[in-house]
């Protein structure tokens, strides 16, 4: 089955709304590592800095102070970024400014050694940009403006005609290559490992013929809400009126559509409420924030909705709505609920009934 999904989600190209949604969830998820990242590259590029500057007898200069300055700037907008595209940009601002930083520093050494360090700063760079969530157009951007500042033919003594310019021209293809094709491999395999969870989600939460979550989501998402204590919680259980009669009537096509069409207007009546379909023809609904009239309020506004929809086939729903107390557990709630439908059943169909205890 896992397989057979798999081979299937590979064969799909990704829409461009689940791919942004997908470089989104990815750098949530990786911001702090994208925190991590960007301070580990400020304290590495300090050490070499004071290094050259005391070692090398050019002393710490007002440009180190600025380097710092900016680079740790750039640190903390990271800390209140939210939006993937806005993290792209701003990856792009730190790399322009700590490969100068890089260029500056090794610029102090001597010229013999220039050339290893470059492109030791190089791959360096280009190895953490791999790893960090951005898009192609900022990777590649990435790959030019490493190459640009930490170009290894630029104030050294190689000439690219020469034996080691040849090897460096060598190395920093197979670099680049070596670097492009793991990042987009990467990315592929991270973007379809999304999907395909997505798709096993959905098949696990999502009720397959209304398209509503099902008895499992709901079951989760009431005891969490219940959990939180939330003032003016309901629970509401509604079950679609004579329904049997209609699948015998006119078959289980109909029946299908039946509870489609109940389910389109609890989705659209009931947007902000925890909602789902329990199974055959019951749903169930939470409600949060609300006080006993709005409550009622609610359910009769979807009954009196069900009731006045003029398709093929009309159906009536009947509802039975239980307020949920402090400590109460979904089940109690539940069978609170279970009983104020059986009563509404029972006193007519095609209408709500509120739980009352039993005098």
């Amino acid at each position: 089955m896992f397989k057979t999904i798999e081979e299937h989600v590979r064969k799909q190209v990704a829409p461009a709304a689940l791919r942004a949604e997908f470089r989104q969830h990815e750098f949530e998820a990786m911001r702090p590592f994208c925190m991590l990242v960007f301070c580990v590259s400020i304290l590495i590029w300090l050490v070499f800095d004071l290094i050259v500057s005391f070692l090398g007898g050019q002393g710490f200069t007002w440009l180190s102070y600025l380097f710092i300055t900016l680079l740790g700037c750039l640190t903390v907008i990271l800390r209140f970024t939210r939006s993937s595209h806005h993290f792209d940009v701003l990856n792009l601002l730190f790399i322009s400014a700590i490969t100068l930083g890089m260029r500056l520093v090794i610029e102090g050494i001597p010229e013999p050694l220039r050339p290893v360090w470059l492109v030791l700063g190089v791959s360096t760079v280009l190895y953490a940009v791999s790893v960090l969530p951005v898009r192609r157009w900022s990777f590649f951007c990435a790959l030019s403006i490493t190459w640009v500042m930490l170009n290894p033919f630029y104030h050294t003594r190689i000439e690219a005609d020469e034996l080691e310019g040849a090897m460096l021209i060598s190395y920093a293809l197979f670099l680049s290559g070596l670097v492009t094709y793991s990042y987009l491999q990467i990315r592929q395999a991270k973007l379809h490992n999304f999907y395909l969870s997505k798709v096993l989600l959905e098949q696990a939460y999502i009720d397959a013929l209304t398209d509503i979550p099902n008895r499992r989501a709901f079951m989760a998402k009431a005891e969490r809400q219940l959990h939180l204590a939330k003032p003016g919680q309901y629970l509401a259980m509604i079950d679609i009126d004579n329904f049997k009669r209609v699948n015998d009537c006119f078959g289980h096509d109909v029946g299908d559509e039946v509870l489609k069409r109940v389910a389109m207007h609890i989705r659209a009546s009931m947007n902000g409420f925890e909602y789902a379909r329990l199974g055959g023809e019951e749903f169930a609904i939470l409600f949060d924030g609300l006080d006993e009239q709005h409550a009622m309020q609610q359910v009769g506004g979807l009954c009196n909705r069900v009731r006045e929809d003029n398709a093929d086939h009309p159906v009536t729903i009947s509802i039975g709505l239980a307020q949920v107390n402090r400590g109460d557990s979904l089940t109690a709630a539940l069978v609170r609920a279970d009983q104020a439908l059986y009563a509404a059943k029972h006193s007519g169909k095609d209408r709500y009934v509120l739980w009352q205890p039993a005098p």
